[in-house]
């Protein structure tokens, strides 16, 4: 495909004072658009990924909405996925975004991040009305942050204070191994093994991962799996009135709660541990009341540990904007 096709009339910006900067939130299932122009988020155009081919189409749909000539400094993007060698290939999607073919392509400086990167740096901004608490004390003052969640994919991202301000690690740490808890677990885990010959939490923590859990049960006790996506899941799980579909929302909490005391753990997350994603702000109190928070705590001789450690779900509608804006707007521009 001819890439400068698919910009067209975008490729030649004039050289004109320009101080907008494109904000983008790239998962597999949502393209999320938005600019930041005098310290202030525009209104959010979000577009179906699986209706574009490539990055620069659904980029081109968004710029064509526009009702005046680009006039961007720069772009930031936070994609799901790892950024590596300057690029990021999408985990759970084809698309590969390039920023340096970006940058000469739309003629002005494009940055990548991870999406949980972005996540992470909006924490610091969150208000209690922005948050669902779930358990725990209070965060500690300087301490480190954790945002991790489930979407088309499990992200993780951990906010740590320096005397420069604050710092994002990111993290692939959703293709760790999945842990059971249970003989019932084990046995999920071991249809998911027999199937992927790995099973990472994120074969289990996402969408594609409910529908994995789900199918699992079914198989496991003798039932037709009814091929289903993770929304009809959850809104029978919700409804009650499929069994097979509670109990893998309830297993899916259940293992979202030991992954999360995990992370909690490795990172010594005391500043709180906050679930972000595409999913939590749709079962917000099916989560709060499932097994979360028991299983995010039971961890042997850190229970008392993990007690201390407060756990939220983030529900404000656009925190990676939040972030993108906290990285846009940093003197040394860090990621």
């Amino acid at each position: 495909m001819d890439t400068a096709s698919n910009t067209k009339g975008h490729s030649a910006t004039p050289a004109v004072a320009r101080s907008n900067v494109l904000l983008g939130d790239i998962g597999a299932t949502n393209a999320r658009f938005a600019e930041l122009g005098d310290g202030r988020l525009g209104e959010m155009k979000s577009f179906k990924v699986a209706n574009f081919r490539t990055f620069e189409e659904v980029l081109e749909a968004f710029l064509d909405q526009r009702r005046s000539t680009p006039d961007f400094s720069h772009a930031l993007l936070a994609l799901a996925g790892p950024v590596e060698a300057g690029r990021c290939k999408l985990t759970n999607t084809s698309w590969i975004v390039d920023p340096l073919e970006l940058s000469r392509l739309l003629g002005f400086e494009v940055r990548i991040v991870n999406d949980f990167q972005a996540v992470a740096y909006s924490l610091p901004l969150l208000a209690p009305p922005d948050l669902r608490a779930m358990g725990g004390g209070k965060p500690q003052e300087g301490a480190a942050k954790v945002a991790l969640g489930p979407g088309s994919g499990l992200g993780i991202a951990c906010l740590v204070e320096t005397a420069g301000g604050p710092f994002v690690i990111p993290s692939e740490g959703g293709h760790s191994t999945l842990a059971g808890n249970s003989q019932r677990e084990d046995a999920i885990i071991g249809v998911l093994r027999e199937r992927f010959r790995h099973a990472s939490a994120e074969r289990a923590i996402s969408g594609p991962g409910l529908e994995n859990i789900f199918q699992a049960i079914a198989k496991l006790d003798g039932r037709d799996p009814m091929a289903t996506d993770a929304a009809e899941i959850t809104r029978r799980a919700l409804t009650r009135e499929c069994e097979v579909a509670y109990e893998a929302l309830s297993t899916f909490c259940s293992l979202l709660g030991s992954f999360a005391g995990s992370v909690a753990l490795t990172f010594g997350a005391r500043g709180g541990v906050y679930i972000a994603g595409g999913i939590a702000p749709r079962i917000v109190e099916f989560l709060a009341h499932s097994q979360f928070r028991a299983r995010f705590e039971s961890k042997g001789r850190f229970r008392h540990y993990l007690e201390q450690i407060p756990s939220s779900i983030i529900v404000h509608p656009a925190a990676a904007f939040l972030g993108l804006k906290t990285l846009a707007e940093q003197p040394n521009n860090r990621g």
